[in-house]
């Protein structure tokens, strides 16, 4: 989850979800947001990762219920990479191999 769902969540989607045994959605917290996160996302989710700590604050004031018994995980990302960037690509997998099973 990032805030435009544009570049690093929408990166982590194509890279995590082609995984085998993993399925991967992303979306982000700003209104204006390609694909806006739901509840019924959360609610989907067996893990959530989030890119930077405001977007953790922001499903965590909107969505509480639904986050109960969830891991969210901030991998504080900064929004500085385009969509697919290799450099954001090797920080995902070293960020998010230890949290899902699979991961190279």
């Amino acid at each position: 989850m990032c805030s435009q769902n544009k570049r690093r969540s929408l990166t982590a989607e194509r890279v995590f979800g082609s995984l085998p045994g993993i399925e991967a959605r992303s979306a982000g917290t700003e209104n204006n947001a390609r694909i806006k996160v739901t509840a019924g996302m959360l609610c989907w989710a067996d893990v959530i990762f989030t890119m930077e700590k405001k977007h953790t604050r922001r499903i965590s004031e909107r969505y509480r219920s639904e986050l109960q018994g969830k891991d969210v995980v901030c991998l504080y990302i900064s929004d500085d990479y385009e969509y697919m960037d290799e450099q954001l690509i090797e920080i995902l997998r070293d960020k998010v191999a230890g949290h899902i099973g699979g991961c190279p």
